[in-house]
């Protein structure tokens, strides 16, 4: 009985007419979640770009510094 009824749902949501309907009610609600998280994903984005620049800082820094101490060792 109850395997019925799910395929009778799976075959009703595989129809097309019902996958655009679908689309349509959920459009405007994920439109305005991404309207409201659009901020945090640039600020976000924003840090890893500043993360990126300082990691590149620092293994600049340590790169010249290790020439310096493997050229005072040998």
């Amino acid at each position: 009985m109850s395997s019925k009824i799910v395929d009778i749902c799976l075959s009703t949501l595989k129809r097309e007419e019902v996958k655009k309907d679908i689309k349509s009610i959920f459009a405007p609600i994920i439109d305005l979640i991404l309207r409201d998280i659009y901020p945090y994903i640039y600020l976000s984005l924003i840090f890893v770009f500043i993360s990126f620049i300082l990691h590149l800082g620092i293994f600049i820094l340590l790169f010249r510094n290790k020439s310096i101490f493997s050229s005072k060792i040998n």
